[in-house]
């Protein structure tokens, strides 16, 4: 499993950077050879690499109301042009506080976060002193793929000392594979060391740097992955209009045509190559792709039956690559077979997959409170925890919870959400004899059915009932509550727990718009 370069923090020890002294030469001498690019650390380099420091707080996802404990955290930089640092956006994600030192440097100056892309792992930092980078000038970027078997250094600030640091290796792998979903992107896997804190740094090929340091793959010995420059070209080409738009993608379900009965059952002679399509992303009739459809070329370039191409001498990518490269206005054009007969289309490419359960990407979670019940709409935050624990991955599969059941679906309607008791209720007399209800799903308040937690806030500050019924998805507990006493309740039960405020403030807004009686 490929393990994030979370940040770490700075071991203290001073590692002492070894210098080799020129030998002296003689003017009769003839001039000596010029050193190999990578058989020392080049002082510009150094200079356009910076360590940064973070202060994170980061989102609790079972109390919404708060933020988890600051975390002091560091990575790595590197200078680029129009005076920013390019770095993982994984290193400032989450940032009350960020810093920027330059290398041998004693001072931290303040820096604030210009631009993030989450799911390519790259974000951009401005200076409030731009003087900064008066002798610090941007790292050349390489405008190619580099080779497999090229040398690489990597430059950064990993656990182990506060120096900068300098490893060496070489290009092992060149993939196309995924970031963070649904993003994919091209991906160069090195054996030089990579660890917490490098995250950020640059590797360099030569004089030129060819990517940046982001992951390691855990459990396994230098295998680690740097973003190459064509990926972080495409994220500075898409702010340069002063938002991230993000790459666009297509999320059909494919598989490949290696079984020979797939390929009589579909009427394909052996010439025939391609990628099926197994699900199309939408059943709509004007969808161009259809269920068995086998795509067999992405602009002018064949696709092999396991859906690859081939770049170059050597090198073999998903053909999905070129997505990146051919999407116009939208749509990109592929090639298909469809019932033994050849057709050009042009498919919907987009950068984002609507998700009933989505990721934040660097907000924090909605809530509301009302009585003893906090709510929140399910994320992969919250999902993530229950994902590695094997307890509660059995009882919520038990109860038919739609955590389980409904992960990875997209909405079923524009908006939908699935609204969760968020934690453990608070202290009440009114919950005496319930069941815990923490990560349940509500179905109904009132025999309503709930879209999501906007919805939910208006169902309950419209009812007039005697009493709120909540009925959740799956087995368990139906929970009624005195409906005024349950809203009456609410205003004590926040301060007598410390909570600040009753809900977010668009939802808080939404609560007091018609007042409840």
């Amino acid at each position: 499993m490929r393990l994030p370069l979370f940040l770490s923090r700075s071991a203290g020890l001073l590692v002492a950077l070894l210098a080799l002294n020129p030998t002296a030469v003689r003017a009769e001498d003839p001039a000596p050879p010029a050193p190999a690019a990578d058989t020392a650390p080049s002082k510009a380099v150094e200079n356009s690499v910076v360590k940064i420091f973070a202060t994170m707080r980061y989102p609790d996802p079972f109390k919404p109301w708060t933020k988890q404990a600051p975390r002091d955290s560091t990575g790595t930089g590197v200078i680029i042009e129009g005076n920013r640092i390019l770095t993982n956006a994984h290193v400032a994600l989450y940032a009350s506080q960020i810093q920027v030192q330059a290398n041998e440097s004693g001072d931290k100056l303040p820096a604030t976060l210009e631009f993030i892309a989450p799911g390519i792992d790259l974000a951009v930092l401005k200076l409030e002193d731009e003087s900064f980078f008066a002798n610090r000038p941007p790292l050349p970027r390489s405008r190619t793929v580099p080779s497999v078997k090229d040398t690489v250094m990597v430059y950064g600030f990993p656990t182990g000392g506060s120096n900068l640091s300098i490893t060496k290796g070489i290009v092992s792998r060149i993939e196309f594979a995924l970031y963070n979903y649904p993003v994919g992107g091209l991906r160069i896997q090195i054996d030089a060391a990579i660890n917490p804190g490098n995250s950020g740094g640059p590797a360099l090929s030569g004089d030129q740097m060819i990517g940046l340091a982001f992951s390691r793959l855990g459990g396994a010995d230098n295998i680690g992955y740097i973003i190459p420059c064509e990926e972080i070209d495409l994220f500075l080409q898409d702010i340069t209009d002063g938002r991230y738009d993000g790459k666009p993608a297509m999320f059909d379900q494919l598989q490949t045509l290696e079984n020979p009965a797939l390929r009589a059952y579909l009427g394909l002679d052996k010439s025939t190559e391609g990628i099926v399509v197994q699900a199309p992303e939408s059943t709509d009739e004007a969808y161009p792709l259809k269920m068995w459809d086998l795509i067999t070329r992405i602009g002018d370039v064949p696709v092999d039956n396991e859906g690859m191409i081939k770049l170059g001498t050597g090198l073999r990518v998903r053909f999905q690559y070129l997505i990146q490269q051919l999407a116009r206005e939208g749509t990109v054009p592929l090639t298909i077979v469809r019932a033994k007969q050849s057709r050009d289309i042009r498919l919907p490419v987009s950068p984002n997959r609507p998700m009933l359960i989505e990721n934040l990407e660097g907000s924090y979670p909605p809530f509301f409170i009302l009585g003893p019940l906090a709510f929140t709409p399910a994320t992969a935050l919250y999902v993530a925890p229950v994902s590695n624990n094997a307890k509660a991955l059995s009882s919520l599969s038990f109860l038919g919870s739609p955590l389980i059941t409904r992960r990875g679906e997209k909405p079923s309607f524009p908006g939908e959400e699935l609204v969760l008791v968020a934690a453990p209720s608070f202290p009440h007399k009114l919950v005496k004899g319930y069941d815990n209800a923490v990560s349940r799903a509500v179905r109904t308040v009132n025999g309503v059915p709930i879209r999501n937690l906007r919805h939910l806030v208006e169902v309950v500050r419209d009812n007039r009932d005697e009493f709120l019924v909540f009925e959740f998805f799956g087995m368990g507990e139906t929970m009624i509550f005195p409906r005024k006493e349950m809203i009456d309740s609410t205003e004590d039960i926040l301060s007598d727990n410390g909570v600040r405020d009753q809900a977010t403030p668009e939802l808080l807004e939404v609560w007091k718009a018609k007042p409840a009686q």
